[in-house]
């Protein structure tokens, strides 16, 4: 299933990703450091949720208390939990 975020207090303005299962695919943000969030994107395909979470959350950026890396563990877990109530 596809699932897009809207980030909060980030350069990006959204995170799309596809979730099969806890396995995350085809991430793609929408704004911020193209080149970055694109090799992040690549680095993370195929990642599970509890990978991405271990290595991303929490990782903050400049002055803020979170980044577009931690905004994806954020999301990702946030789609994972929704997948599960409705399944």
């Amino acid at each position: 299933m596809t699932y897009t975020y809207k980030t909060k207090n980030v350069c990006s303005t959204q995170i799309q990703f596809r979730l099969e299962g806890d396995r995350v695919h085809d991430v793609r943000f929408t704004g911020g450091c193209n080149g970055n969030l694109k090799a992040i994107g690549i680095l993370v395909d195929g990642m599970t949720v509890d990978e991405i979470e271990s290595k991303l959350r929490g990782n903050s950026c400049g002055g803020r208390p979170t980044s577009c890396a931690d905004q994806l563990a954020q999301a990702v877990r946030e789609a994972y939990r929704k997948q599960q109530a409705e399944a």
